[in-house]
C-alpha cells in the first residue's frame, strides 16, 4: 500500500470511531438539532405575526416570514454543530488519547480527518432534520433540483469551514468546557446578520457589520437559491469567504497539531 492508501485507509477508520461515539451518546447531536427548532418555532410562531408583517406586508403577515426566516435558521443548524466537533476533539487531547494515537503506526493526518468528515456528516444529518420541521412548519421552496444541489453544496462547504475552525479551537482550548464555549459566538452572529430582519432595517453600524459579515451571503445565497429572491454577487462572496475560512481553519488545526506533537 502507498502512503496515501495508509492516510485513506487511517483516516476511515477514525471517521468509525468518531460516528460510533456520536451513536453511542447522541446527546450532543441533538443539542445541536435542538437549538436551531426551538429557534424556528419561537421567531415563527411567537414573532412571527409582528416580524411577518413588516417584512412581507400585511396581507401576507405572519404567514410568509417561515420562507424568509428559515434559510437563516438552517445556516444555525451549521453553526450550532461547530461546538460539538471543538468539544470532541477537546476531549480526545485532554485525555490523552491524542498522544496515544501519536505512538501509533497511523497517519498523523488521520485524527483531524476523521473528527473533521465525521462533523460534517453529522452536521449534514441535523441541517436535513431542521429543513424537514421547517417545511412541516409551512416553509414551502420553489427550487428546482439543481437550485436544492447548489444550496446543499453550499451548506457542505460552510460546514467544511466551520468544523476545521472548530477542530482547531478544540486543540487550543484547555478544557472541553472551553471548548464548548469559544464557538458559541458563531452560533448567534447569523442573527446579527440577515437571518432574522433585513439588514436595511437596522441602525447604521449595525446594518454595516450585517452587511459585511461572513454569514450574511450566505444567508442571501441560500435564500435566493431556495426561495427565489435576487442573490447579485452574494454567491461568489458566500463561497470565498468559505473557502477563506475552511483554508485557515485547516493551517491552524494543522499547525497546532504538529506543535502539539513536538512537545
Amino acid at each position: 500500500m502507498t502512503t496515501l492508501s495508509y492516510a485513506v485507509s487511517d483516516s476511515a477508520t477514525m471517521l468509525r470511531r468518531n460516528l460510533k461515539h456520536a451513536l453511542r451518546y447522541p446527546s450532543m447531536t441533538v443539542s445541536v438539532v435542538a437549538m436551531p427548532v426551538l429557534m424556528l418555532l419561537l421567531f415563527n410562531y411567537v414573532f412571527g405575526g409582528a416580524l411577518g408583517t413588516g417584512i412581507g406586508g400585511a396581507a401576507k403577515g405572519g404567514a410568509g416570514y417561515i420562507d424568509y426566516v428559515a434559510p437563516g435558521i438552517i445556516l444555525m443548524a451549521a453553526t450550532s454543530g461547530a461546538v460539538s466537533i471543538a468539544v470532541g476533539v477537546c476531549v480526545d487531547k485532554t485525555e490523552g488519547i491524542v498522544n496515544r494515537f501519536r505512538t501509533m503506526a497511523i497517519s498523523r493526518a488521520s485524527f483531524l480527518t476523521g473528527h473533521v468528515v465525521g462533523g460534517v456528516i453529522q452536521t449534514m444529518v441535523s441541517i436535513a432534520f431542521v429543513i424537514g420541521v421547517a417545511l412541516l412548519m409551512g416553509f414551502r421552496p420553489d427550487a428546482t433540483p439543481v437550485e436544492w444541489l447548489a444550496a446543499i453544496g453550499l451548506l457542505a462547504l460552510l460546514t467544511l469551514a466551520l468544523t476545521w475552525l472548530s477542530a482547531a479551537i478544540g486543540l487550543v482550548a484547555k478544557t472541553p468546557e472551553t471548548a464548548s464555549n469559544i464557538p458559541m459566538p458563531l452560533t448567534f452572529l447569523p442573527f446579527l446578520g440577515s437571518a432574522i430582519v433585513p439588514p436595511e432595517s437596522m441602525p447604521t453600524g449595525l446594518r454595516w457589520f450585517a452587511e459585511y459579515q461572513p454569514f450574511t451571503p450566505v444567508i442571501e445565497t441560500l435564500r435566493g437559491l431556495l426561495t427565489g429572491t435576487a442573490i447579485g454577487d452574494s454567491a461568489l462572496i458566500a463561497v470565498a469567504w468559505c473557502a477563506g475560512l475552511t483554508l485557515v481553519g485547516y493551517l491552524w488545526a494543522r499547525a497546532v497539531f504538529r506543535r502539539g506533537a513536538t512537545r
